[in-house]
């Protein structure tokens, strides 16, 4: 049986307690809410109407449907964030049940990506509300947004082997990666058109910034109802999926070590 092999055999043989994982993360987060799994409905539509107040006035008239196309944006920028701050997390916040008993360290941190996805997809009602009100259509390109949600959490996987194995080592990453997120918010067009940029700064965010394909397919497909040239979209996979093997790589080759950090 090759390493690979191995490893996929392995994978299934704790999906049971994967699933239990991403349950007691929801359960945890939703605990002691009064309004539950409404919140993820209720907290983007919260956002998307401060920023919608802020920005409007000045891209209103340049972006068609601004209240969507923002959603859009920040629906995708907030999975990023919170699943991979969960992931970063993942596996020096189960070190008690890592020093006793032997379970493969990559469990955590893909059910943690898991949970922040199913949270993502109880928050895809706050975006079908708005397009209800706003009088937006529902384009039958959108039975292929499963296409761009699986390109994000797979990059999201990736990112978060990354970060879990940095935080086991060098806990002040934490704080570095905060910052790395807000200058990343800021440089992906969310609350802008990305027209408005300089020449030179459109190309740096089209060719290096991973959010932009992600966003850019979810827009193409929930607001323009159209499918994402073959760039954006291919380019979205092959983003992911290198990021995904250098997650991997990381963290298998320092999962060894774990131990005598945590």
């Amino acid at each position: 049986m090759s390493a690979l092999q191995y490893r996929i055999k392995t994978f299934f043989q704790y999906k049971g307690l994967i699933k239990e994982l991403v349950s007691r993360d929801i359960k945890l987060k939703y605990r002691r809410s009064f309004l539950g799994y409404v919140w993820s409905v209720l907290n983007p539509l919260l956002i998307m109407i401060v920023m919608t107040v802020v920005f409007s006035a000045m891209f209103k008239k340049n972006i068609e449907n601004y209240p969507v196309y923002l959603l859009c944006g920040r629906m995708m920028y907030d999975f990023l964030t919170a699943s991979t701050n969960g992931a970063m997390r993942s596996v020096t916040g189960n070190s008690a049940l890592l020093k006793k008993t032997y379970i493969p360290k990559y469990i955590f941190t893909i059910s943690k990506v898991t949970s922040c996805l199913i949270d993502f997809v109880f928050s895809l009602g706050a975006l079908f509300i708005v397009m209800i009100v706003t009088g937006a259509p529902f384009h039958v390109e959108m039975l292929f947004l499963p296409l761009v949600i699986m390109q994000i959490y797979i990059f999201c996987c990736g990112l978060g082997f990354l970060l879990a194995q940095f935080h086991v080592f060098f806990r002040d990453i934490q704080y570095i990666y905060k910052a790395i997120t807000t200058a990343w918010m800021y440089l992906t067009p969310i609350f802008y058109p990305l027209e408005q940029l300089p020449g030179s700064l459109q190309f740096l965010i089209k060719a290096f910034n991973p959010m932009y394909y992600y966003v850019s397919q979810f827009r193409d497909l929930t607001l323009y109802g159209r499918f994402p040239g073959p760039r954006i979209f291919w380019g979205g996979w092959i983003i992911a999926f290198i990021m995904l093997f250098i997650g991997i790589w990381a963290f298998q080759r320092n999962k060894d070590k774990f131990i005598l950090y945590i």
